[in-house]
Order: C-alpha cells, then sequence, then structure tokens
C-alpha cells in the first residue's frame, strides 16, 4: 500500500497494561497537594468544606478560589452559619469569583441542608444532586470525597486523564457520558475519595493540556495516547460557537461628597443581584447615538455626561462585552433615583461588584 504524499502515518499503540487504582494512589500518597479544604492523611474530610470547595472550584481556578475559600470558612464555618446569613452578605463576600449564580445556589443549599438534613449533607449521590446548584458532577465528588463512596467525579482534569488512558476519539461533549462509564471501571475497592481526589490532582499536576509529563505519571504504562505519541491530541473535542459581541453604554456619576450611584441588578439572571453602575441594556445591536437615552435620571441635577476615552471590554461565558463609559460629577445633595443609591467611594470594596464594573469603575475613577 502506497501511502499519501506527504502524509505521516499514525502510529500503532503497543499492547498495554490495564491501569491499576493502587498504582494512582501510591503515587498521591507521596504527591498529593496540600489544599485548604482538603482533609489531611488520616483525617475525616468535612462534608461542608467539600461542598464549598468544589462549588467556587466550578469554571474557577485553585488559584484564584483559595483566598475565597478561607474568607468564607472564616466568616461562615458551618452550613447552619451560612445559612443564616443574608444573601447580600454572600454575594459581597463572593464578589470578584464570577459566575455568581453559584453564590445563590451556594446560599439556597445550605438552607436546604438545614431545612431538609437538620444541618447534615446526605451521603448518597442521588441525595446531593437533588439540592440547588449541584449537577452530577459536584454530587459525585461530595460522594466520593465526604463519604468515601465509590462515585465517579469527572471534571475537566479527570476528563482529560481518561481520554487519553483510553484514546477516546469521540469529540466532547458528545463523549462526556463514555468517558465517565471508563471513570467508573477505574475506582477501586476501596479509598475512593483519595482516588477521586488523585485523578484530579493528575490532571492537575501531570496530565496536563500542554506538554503533560509523562515520564512522571504512575500511568505511564497503561495510557493508550501516550503509546500513540499524541497525548496532546486528547480529549477530542468540537469546535466552539463564538457568541456575538454584545454592546451598550455604563453611567458612573459621582456626587461632591466623594460617593458613587449604584444599583442592584435583578435577582435572576446574569450577575443576579449582583451591584452595578447603572447602564444601557447589552444588545448586539446597541446604538452609542442613543446612549445618553438609557443615562439614570438625576433629581434637580442635569449632570454633563462625558465619554471616556476607550471602552470597557469584558468575556463572559455565553459573549463577549463592550461597554462605552460615561462619566458625570453631581452636586452634594442629589437624590439617587428609584432602585438606585449612593455608596460612598471608600466603601465600594464591600459591595458585590462583579469583575466588569469593577472594571468600569477603574476606568472611570482611575
Amino acid at each position: 500500500m502506497t501511502l499519501a504524499v506527504g502524509r505521516r502515518p499514525r502510529k500503532r499503540a503497543a499492547p498495554r497494561e490495564f491501569p491499576q487504582g493502587a498504582d494512582l494512589l501510591a503515587w498521591y500518597d507521596r504527591h498529593r497537594r496540600s489544599l485548604p479544604w482538603r482533609a489531611r492523611p488520616g483525617e475525616q474530610p468535612d462534608p461542608y468544606q467539600v461542598w464549598l470547595s468544589e462549588i467556587m472550584l466550578q469554571q474557577t481556578t485553585v488559584k484564584a478560589v483559595a483566598p475565597y475559600f478561607v474568607r468564607f470558612l472564616a466568616r461562615w464555618p458551618t452550613v447552619q452559619a451560612l445559612a443564616a446569613a443574608p444573601l447580600d452578605d454572600v454575594l459581597r463576600l463572593w464578589a470578584g469569583l464570577g459566575y455568581y449564580a453559584r453564590a445563590r445556589h451556594l446560599h439556597a443549599c445550605a438552607k436546604a441542608v438545614v431545612e431538609r438534613y437538620g444541618g447534615r449533607f446526605p451521603a448518597r449521590e442521588a441525595e446531593l444532586g437533588a439540592l440547588p446548584g449541584i449537577g452530577p458532577y459536584t454530587a459525585a465528588a461530595i460522594a466520593a470525597i465526604a463519604f468515601d463512596a465509590p462515585a465517579a467525579a469527572v471534571d475537566g482534569n479527570v476528563e482529560r486523564v481518561v481520554a487519553r488512558l483510553f484514546a477516546v476519539e469521540a469529540e466532547l461533549p458528545a463523549a462526556k457520558a463514555d468517558i465517565r462509564s471508563l471513570a467508573e471501571g477505574l475506582i477501586p475497592a476501596t479509598r475512593a475519595g483519595d482516588f477521586a481526589q488523585a485523578l484530579m490532582d493528575l490532571g492537575a499536576t501531570i496530565c496536563t493540556p500542554k506538554k503533560p509529563a509523562c515520564a512522571l505519571c504512575p500511568w505511564m504504562g497503561a495510557c493508550a495516547a501516550r503509546l500513540r505519541g499524541d497525548p496532546e491530541a486528547f480529549p477530542r473535542k468540537a469546535p466552539k460557537a463564538q457568541g456575538r459581541l454584545r454592546r451598550g453604554a455604563a453611567f458612573v456619576a459621582v456626587r461632591a461628597d466623594g460617593c458613587v450611584l449604584l444599583r442592584s441588578r435583578p435577582p435572576k439572571g446574569l450577575l443576579g443581584g449582583m451591584t452595578e453602575v447603572p447602564t444601557s441594556e447589552w444588545t448586539h445591536d446597541f446604538d452609542e447615538g442613543d446612549a445618553l437615552a438609557a443615562a439614570p435620571a438625576l433629581a434637580r441635577a442635569k449632570p454633563h455626561w462625558r465619554r471616556l476615552p476607550g471602552a470597557v471590554t469584558h468575556v463572559f461565558t455565553h459573549f463577549p462585552l463592550e461597554l462605552a463609559v460615561y462619566a458625570a460629577e453631581v452636586p452634594a445633595l442629589t437624590h439617587a433615583p428609584a432602585g438606585a443609591r449612593w455608596v460612598a467611594l471608600a466603601a465600594l470594596a464591600g459591595e458585590a461588584l462583579p469583575n466588569v464594573m469593577r472594571k468600569v469603575l477603574a476606568h472611570a475613577l482611575g
């Protein structure tokens, strides 16, 4: 058979061993990461801390989560304390971590655990999955880590490890069910919680998206992708659809006494319940020529809105956003319009401002 010109033959995978849980656990015992929420060897994991960390870690890095976790735990050391806290306080402490629906679900889940289970997290995966904000992955992770249940907790790291181990050719997201099934087949008869965390650590530190350290992997001899010679090609991924750009205007009004005009977003929807400066709607066909029609109406004040140079850009999960920023100074006695309030500049750090609004204020206030 003649090969097509320019095409390299695919390496044939040699016969391989099956990945053994004991090998991964031995590696984990030597190299486990020290994380604020992780029980030390011999300690019993705290389900509250496991749950809190897993919610925070959704679509967020360990480095970003660690200081938030420490602050939350210091403020609300138990699920009962978190359930009793006002939602606004939870949103304020969450501000900057992103994906703000998680904070609302976190608070609702804490209340549900207190009301339904007397403040004790259920151990069964199905019961965990019925709580607010807990999806299949999070339910499995809590069941495995907190209660040592034989549950397959398949996050992005684990997905990558398993896809490479078995050279899964199907593309994500269609391959998720197959990858989960393969992951379930790897769970050992004992130490299911440690095994779940070991898989996560392996993906985070060895089986990384780029330049995996295959020579250090305890499953090197069992990995089909390594034997093929192309581990970075897995997992296969379908091309992502690009969200359409949305645009809008943001209005930063500063009173002469050093206060800025803020309001709270509706409780549901994008950035629900978070704090913002007044803005126009964010649309695909925003016409900046009509931007000032969306400026806040300030009684007895006729602010001169200045269009600041440049724009604030931010990328949400499903779309990029571009905001034109307008600024104005108004007299000290100017009243806030309905639904808005004046907040001292010195107190902004205590507000539940999402990152996009922090960018707007930094752009306007310097």
